[in-house]
C-alpha cells in the first residue's frame, strides 16, 4: 500500500466487518421474508427460520468484534470535512445502527427462551437467556419486528448517505469503507 492510500482507508478488519455484516443482515432480512413462501411446518420454511436465527446470532458476535476493532483502529478523516451537522447526523445514524445491530440478535434470542424454544448456532445449542413465558415472548417480538421495520429505514439512510457523499459532495465517505486498490508495479 503507497503512503498516499494508508489513512484514507478504514483498516482491513474494519471494511471485512462492515461488508460481513452487511451480508448477515441482508441474510438475516431475506431468510425472514422468504419463509412466507412455504407452507407453515414444512422444511424449507423451518430451515429458513433456523438461518434467520443463526444469522442473527452471528451479527451479534460481530458486532461486538466490531466494536472492539473500532476502538483499536484509527477512524479516516472525511476529506473534505463536512459540515458540523452532517458529522452529527453520521453518529446519530451509526449508533442507532450499533444499537440495531445489538439489540436485535439479543431480542430473537430471547423470543426463542421465552418460546421454550432451542437457540441454534451452527451445530451448537445456546443457553436460554429466559425461563418459558409466552406472554413474555409475544411482547419482545412484536418489538423485534417494529425494530427490524426501523433497519430497513436505517440501512437505507446509511447507504444513501453514502451515496450522497460520494455523488453529490464528492468527498472520500464511501471510499474509505471501500478496499484500498494498490497500483501496479
Amino acid at each position: 500500500m503507497t503512503d498516499t492510500v494508508k489513512g484514507q482507508h478504514y483498516a482491513p478488519i474494519s471494511i471485512a466487518l462492515h461488508w460481513a455484516m452487511f451480508l448477515l443482515i441482508a441474510g438475516g432480512y431475506a431468510c425472514i421474508l422468504l419463509r412466507e413462501n412455504f407452507e407453515r411446518g414444512s422444511d424449507m420454511r423451518e430451515g429458513l427460520k433456523t438461518w434467520h436465527f443463526m444469522l442473527g446470532l452471528a451479527v451479534l458476535l460481530l458486532v461486538l468484534v466490531r466494536i472492539g476493532a473500532r476502538f483499536l483502529t484509527a477512524k479516516p478523516p472525511i476529506s473534505p470535512q463536512p459540515p458540523a451537522w452532517q458529522m452529527l447526523a453520521s453518529k446519530s445514524v451509526h449508533l442507532a445502527l450499533y444499537g440495531f445491530m445489538l439489540a436485535m440478535p439479543l431480542l430473537g434470542w430471547t423470543i426463542l427462551s421465552a418460546e421454550g424454544k432451542s437457540i441454534p448456532f451452527f451445530g451448537l445449542e445456546l443457553f436460554a437467556l429466559t425461563g418459558a413465558d409466552k406472554s413474555l415472548a409475544g411482547q419482545v417480538k412484536e418489538i423485534h419486528e417494529t425494530i427490524g421495520t426501523i433497519g430497513y429505514y436505517l440501512i437505507a439512510i446509511h447507504a444513501a448517505a453514502a451515496l450522497l457523499h460520494h455523488y453529490f459532495y464528492k468527498d472520500n465517505t464511501l471510499t474509505r469503507m471501500l478496499p484500498a486498490r494498490r497500483k501496479a508495479s
